[in-house]
């Protein structure tokens, strides 16, 4: 029995308004990076639903960047710490980490023989160093800023030189190695977010709206891109053409511009929209590829013959995915995953992605399941719950379902019907209505789900217990039947065809009870390290798979607990927060690393 990983569509960078997003490529043109959280996505430029994760940081991580060999990745994180890591093989071994100075690394820059690495950012003691990338030697001070440096980057052709940019309005320029301050420039009041050398040995230094061009030798300066003004707005981000006679300039005025440099005019200039959200925070020209990033996260492909339209936008989370759920539509399988206040769906083989439209939920989606008329049905702790057609994917307020306290979990059922556990509260729905609600229950509920039958309803407690209900008309009815679980239920789900109820719980036991036996215990399932948090059932209803926040997923066989696929590090340093099978090999995971995963077992 084994479990092969089959697709990963990956979060979408992590944005903050009015802080610069660095998008690096790799030296052969075929992928590009960036950062999300404590995670360094690796992404192909041609085909972006083929992604590698690398989660070893302990801290969020701002930057990374490829050496110029391309055999290894340097990356930086909020607490100063530098890793440097194997790109060539799965495991992305640690070749070496240093700590370069205390506080947070926003850029990093290699020599061209990928020999010696340059950071820079918010250290406590200093603001950059530069060091051998095999030892931690020292070849360099970088001194000469009173503030926070924001970018560095090294000439790549001898003799080497270095420039970094900063929050005191200076742009500092270095000779070495060992590398040592020549002078400083400052040309305008405003910070300096951004510097970039080309291959030509030409620097260029970006001031808020202003773009200057320096030689890379000499640091004499060449003359300004644009004039008096390069953009209406910030610019947070150049990139250059491989040949350097061009490059492309991202600004908050939510435009990206060609500029050809030996005019110092743009040739072309993108407009990404007009909402807050486009404004573009980074860019990278990856051989024939533009690349840009809006502040929602949305990467854009650039279309030089249609400045007004992207060839292709990538979307996705950027945030924790709480919830999954998935849903056969004209043939192909769709995956639906709740973050925050979103709902996004997702084509399982190619990754293509969009959101549900209109006005949502306004607080996090904790739950969803997909009824027989084709409906959404989602449940929010905005104390609602919704209904969305999914031949529309649009929310629509006719659809809400307004509760007296907060939805945990929900649950739907045949003939237009769904249950919703609240806080201290369960709730009967049918056809859009609240019909019946349950209260004075004596315990808080937890999770619930519906039989196949639409007959009886599981109410699973944080007393350990669980309560069998009867659907009665518009009515629930207390069977007065009981079962324990192990501890606290934290999920449960019956099987397809209603044979079997399976309740996971915070001792770490999922427990197998049997329907028609009156539901005795069938199994007990042993193996998690910490508590379960998912279960879902293959729809063979003989499988099911759990989820922990030990990393953990289990693929279990119903008749014997020693019959299991273990798939460590689902989602490696992120708790498994959904579960869903697109069919009866194949199993979709989720998790707070905001990435969709799935893939296929054989038992």
């Amino acid at each position: 029995m084994s479990y092969e990983l089959k697709h990963v569509f990956a979060s979408l960078p992590q944005m903050e308004r009015g802080v610069a997003k660095v998008l690096a490529g790799d030296p052969k043109g075929n992928n590009f990076l960036y950062t999300n959280g404590k995670s360094v996505i690796i992404r192909n430029i041609n085909n972006p639903a083929i992604a590698d994760v690398y989660t070893e940081h302990p801290h969020q991580v701002i930057v990374a960047k490829y050496a110029p060999s391309g055999f290894y990745i340097a990356s930086g994180d909020v607490s100063g710490k530098i890793r440097i890591w194997d790109t060539t093989q799965k495991e992305h071994l640690l070749k070496y980490e240093y700590q370069p100075f205390g506080g947070k690394i926003k850029d990093i820059a290699w020599t061209e023989d990928s020999k010696r690495i340059a950071v820079v950012g918010e250290g406590r003691e200093k603001y950059g160093a530069v060091f051998l990338w095999d030892s931690g030697s020292s070849v360099g001070e970088i001194v000469g800023h009173s503030k926070v440096v924001n970018s560095v980057d090294i000439k790549q052709t001898r003799p080497y030189r270095l420039i970094t940019g900063s929050d005191d309005n200076c742009t500092a320029f270095y000779e070495g190695p060992p590398f040592k301050f020549k002078c400083t420039f400052s040309v305008s009041a405003a910070c300096c977010l951004c510097v970039s050398s080309s291959v030509r040995g030409t620097y260029l230094h970006r001031y808020q709206r202003y773009i200057f061009m320096y030689d890379g030798k000499t640091a004499e300066k060449l003359g300004a891109l644009g004039g008096a003004k390069a953009h209406e707005g910030g610019i947070y981000a150049v990139s250059w053409s491989p040949d350097s006679t061009q490059l492309i300039s991202a600004s908050g005025d939510k435009t990206v511009k060609l500029w050809d440099v030996a005019s110092g005019t743009a040739v072309t200039t993108f407009s990404l929209g007009s909402d807050v959200l486009d404004q573009q925070l980074g860019c990278l020209w990856q051989r024939d590829h533009l690349l840009s990033i809006s502040l929602s996260g949305f990467i854009n492909y650039l279309d030089k013959n249609n400045p007004s339209r992207p060839l292709r936008i990538i979307k996705g989370h950027s945030k924790a995915i709480q919830c999954v759920t998935v849903h056969k539509e004209d043939g192909r399988s769709v995956i639906y995953s709740g973050v925050c206040v979103c709902v996004h769906y997702w084509d399982a083989e190619t990754g293509e992605n969009e959101g549900i439209t209109g006005k949502g939920h306004s607080n996090m989606v904790a739950k969803m399941a997909v009824d027989e008329s084709h409906r959404l049905v989602t449940c929010s702790m905005d104390d609602s719950v919704r209904y969305t057609d999914l031949s529309k994917k649009e929310y629509s307020a006719s659809d809400l379902v307004k509760m007296d306290v907060q939805p945990k979990a929900v649950s739907v059922g045949p003939g237009g019907l769904a249950v919703a556990v609240c806080i201290g509260q369960v709730v009967l729905l049918r056809d859009k209505r609240k019909v019946f609600t349950l209260e004075n229950l004596g315990y808080e509920p937890e999770a619930v789900s519906v039989h196949a039958g639409g007959v009886t309803v599981a109410v699973g407690g944080a007393d350990g217990k669980v309560r069998l209900y009867s659907i009665q008309g518009n009515t629930l009815k207390d069977d007065g039947k009981v079962l324990e679980a192990k501890g606290p239920v934290t999920d449960m789900a019956f099987s397809k065809d209603g044979a079997f109820l399976a309740v996971s719980d915070e001792k770490k036991v999922v427990t197998i009870f049997t329907v028609a036996d009156g539901y005795a215990v069938k199994n007990d399932f042993y193996g998690h390290h910490a508590k379960i948090v998912c279960l879902a059932w293959s729809p063979d209803n003989s499988h099911f798979a759990s989820g922990g926040m030990d990393m953990l997923v289990f693929v279990w066989n119903v008749n014997d607990p020693e019959k299991r696929i273990k798939i460590p590090d689902a989602h490696r340093l992120h708790h498994v927060s959904g579960l869903a099978w697109l069919d009866k090999h194949t199993l979709v995971t989720t998790s707070h690393d905001s990435c969709v995963k799935h893939g296929c077992d054989s038992y």
